[in-house]
C-alpha cells in the first residue's frame, strides 16, 4: 500500500484528495502546514509527499528542500496556474513533479505512479552497480543514493544534485557542455536548463567542499562546459 502525505491549508483539497487517493488503495495521510508535515514525517516514513507551494508558516519551497535533505521522499509540488517562478524553483531544488491548480484528482494519481516508478527504477534498475563509487576520499553509493564525506559523514543531495554527479562520475575526465550535462540529467516532468546546470554545479562544489576560485573536482573549462577531474575507484 503506497503511503501518500497531503500537505495543504486548504481542508477541502485536502478532503477531496485524501478521499480520492483512498480510493485507489492509498495509505493517506494530510497536514495543513510545515509544522503538522514535519510531526507526520517524524511518526513513519512515506512514499511520497504532495506539497502546496503556499503554506501559512512556511514557504513550500523550504519545505520541499527540508524533505530532500532529510528524507529523500519523492515530493510532487502543487501551485497556482500562471506561477512559473515557483515551478521552476521547485523543480532546481529537488521537488520530482509539479501540478497545477486546479488539477484532476486523477491526473494526480498519474503523476504519483509515474514518479515511484522513476524512483524504483533508479534505485533497484539493473545499469545501477551495487558497488559505491570512490574518488578523493569521497564515497558515491548509488544504491542508497548517498554521498560520503572524508570524514564518513553523509552528505544529502537533492534529487537534481544526484542525477548530476552521476552524470559526473560516470564520465571522469571529460568535458561536458552544458547541453549534454541537460541531456544526462533531464528527468520527466522535470525541465533542465542552463542555469538550472550552472545552480547544480555550484551546489554541488560547496557539498564537496571545491573553493569558488580554484574548484578541484568539478572544473569550469571556459567556453566548453565542465570537467569532473578525479580518479574513480
Amino acid at each position: 500500500m503506497l503511503r501518500c502525505l497531503v500537505v495543504d491549508d486548504d481542508t477541502e483539497i485536502r478532503a477531496t484528495v485524501r478521499d480520492y487517493l483512498r480510493g485507489f488503495g492509498m495509505q493517506v495521510d494530510d497536514a495543513a502546514d510545515g509544522a503538522a508535515m514535519r510531526r507526520c514525517m517524524a511518526a513513519q516514513p512515506f512514499d511520497v509527499v504532495i506539497l502546496d507551494v503556499m503554506l501559512p508558516d512556511e514557504s513550500g519551497l523550504d519545505l520541499c528542500r527540508w524533505v530532500q535533505q532529510h528524507s529523500g521522499t519523492p515530493v510532487i509540488m502543487l501551485t497556482a496556474h500562471g506561477d512559473p517562478a515557483s515551478r521552476v524553483l521547485g523543480l532546481e531544488i529537488g521537488a520530482d513533479d509539479y501540478l497545477g491548480k486546479p488539477f484532476e484528482p486523477r491526473e494526480l494519481v498519474a503523476r504519483i505512479h509515474a514518479v515511484l516508478r522513476r524512483v524504483r527504477k533508479g534505485e533497484r534498475g539493473a545499469d545501477t552497480p551495487a558497488r559505491p563509487l570512490r574518488f578523493a576520499g569521497w564515497q558515491l553509493d548509488r544504491l542508497r543514493r548517498q554521498l560520503v564525506s572524508p570524514q564518513q559523514v553523509v552528505v544529502s543531495l537533492s534529487n537534481a544534485e544526484y542525477r548530476l554527479l552521476n552524470a559526473f562520475v560516470e564520465r571522469p575526465g571529460r568535458v561536458l557542455s552544458r547541453d549534454a550535462l541537460i541531456d544526462l540529467t533531464r528527468a520527466a516532468g522535470v525541465e533542465v536548463n542552463d542555469r538550472s546546470i550552472d545552480l547544480g554545479v555550484s551546489r554541488l562544489r560547496q557539498k564537496l567542499g571545491d573553493t569558488s576560485r580554484q574548484p578541484a573536482l568539478i572544473r569550469t573549462v571556459r567556453g566548453e562546459g565542465y570537467l569532473f577531474d578525479a580518479v574513480i575507484e
